[in-house]
Order: structure tokens, then sequence, then C-alpha cells
């Protein structure tokens, strides 16, 4: 199954966006666009491989996102090898990690995330609000092209469970919510990476952070 958005005059560099059942498809598709991405919306591997970059969505459960994302695991796995941009935006973020919380409190066995940046996702502490919605700061931590020209600016978040890396330098960017957390992460090599927010509801914060993306797939 593939959607091909409607060719860009000028476009970039071209990005599928992961179709495994789950994930904000259409707002995705049209913040890339605006952010100047030809868009393909496929579960077909083969398009992941010819793409310069891929975005990994995600809305829900880390359970029923990484069992629905499970026969495209071995070709995920293969855009990171490759060196090709890989983008997790929420869950997609979370799933990028090894395993979650989340389903362990439901007595239910862990689940086994892509790996692709070492740790697990937690949920916000007991007496905490959650989930955390609504609009909150990012904190650049370090240097990443993902980041450029943002630092303070506000993104759009709804989430209960946060992710914490192995590696200290796996955070780029961080936000307080009661206790500060990994807001973007990336792995060593920098091509794989992650917000735990919707840039493409985060206005011109979240669009900076697409036209980056975008930039970084040019370049690939």
């Amino acid at each position: 199954m593939s959607t091909v958005s409607s060719p860009q005059e000028e476009s970039l560099a071209s990005v599928v966006i992961v179709d495994y059942g789950l994930g904000n498809l259409r707002s995705a598709t049209r913040g890339l666009e605006r952010a100047g991405a030809a868009v393909e919306i496929t579960d077909d591997p083969e398009a992941f491989a010819a793409a310069d970059g891929v975005v990994l969505p995600g809305v829900g459960a880390f359970r029923e996102g990484v069992e629905n994302a499970d026969p495209l695991r071995e070709d995920l796995l293969e855009v990171a090898d490759s060196g090709t941009p890989l983008f997790g935006i929420c869950l997609g973020m979370q799933m990028l990690l090894t395993t979650s919380e989340e389903g362990e409190t439901d007595g239910e066995s862990a689940v086994q995330g892509l790996d692709l940046i070492p740790g697990t996702n937690v949920r916000f502490a007991e007496g905490q609000k959650v989930p955390h919605m609504g609009w909150n700061e990012l904190e650049v931590q370090r240097d990443h092209p993902l980041v450029e020209g943002v630092d303070g600016d506000y993104a759009y978040f709804v989430h209960s469970y946060y992710a914490t890396p192995d590696d200290e330098q796996a955070t780029v960017a961080t936000t307080d919510y009661e206790r500060e957390f990994p807001s973007i992460v990336a792995n060593d090599e920098g091509n794989v990476f992650g917000t735990q927010f919707h840039p493409e509801k985060s206005g011109e914060t979240g669009l900076q952070i697409l036209r980056n993306f975008v930039e970084i797939c040019a370049e690939e």
C-alpha cells in the first residue's frame, strides 16, 4: 500500500512515512511538504531503501506500535544501518529505544523496540498529571543538525511515558515537566533521531525542525 503526495515543484528530498497502522499520517505529510519534501506514505521496504529519509510516526501504546511494525523491523534496521536518516515522532521515537515500562505495569511481558538508541521508556512519576499535554519548552543540550535554529522554543506534547537513554550523549534536547526528560534523542552516528513532541503540530518551531530534517535528507 502506498500513497504519494502531489509532487513539489522544487522538492529538496524524497521522504517516506512508514505506514504500519498507527500515526498521524496526514498532518505529518502536510508538515513535511511545507518543509520542502516530496512525501510517500507506504509500507513497501523497497521505497524505504530508495528514499532520502524515512519517518516513523506513532500515536498510541508501545506494545501495539512494536507489534504492528514488527513485520518491517529488519527493513527499518537496514535503513539505519545504511546511514539514511530515520526520524521517529512521539511513539515512533519511543520505538527507537530498547524497551518500555508500558505494558509491564499491566502484568504483560516487555516487548523489544528497535534498539537503535539503547534505553527504556518510563512512566511519569505517580502524582504527576498524565498525559503531559500541551506546549512546553525545548532546551538544547548538544549540537545536532535537527535542532539548528531551535533553542528555548516551544513544542506540542501528548505523552505519558518518556525516553531514558542508556547513554546521556543520546539526549539532544530536554524539556521540564516537574522533572527534566529527553525530548529529542539521537544515536551516535547522528542519522537515527526522534522527537517526543509532534513537530507537525508545533507551529513554526516544528516547521523549523522538519525543514532541518529535510535538509539532512537532502545532504545524504
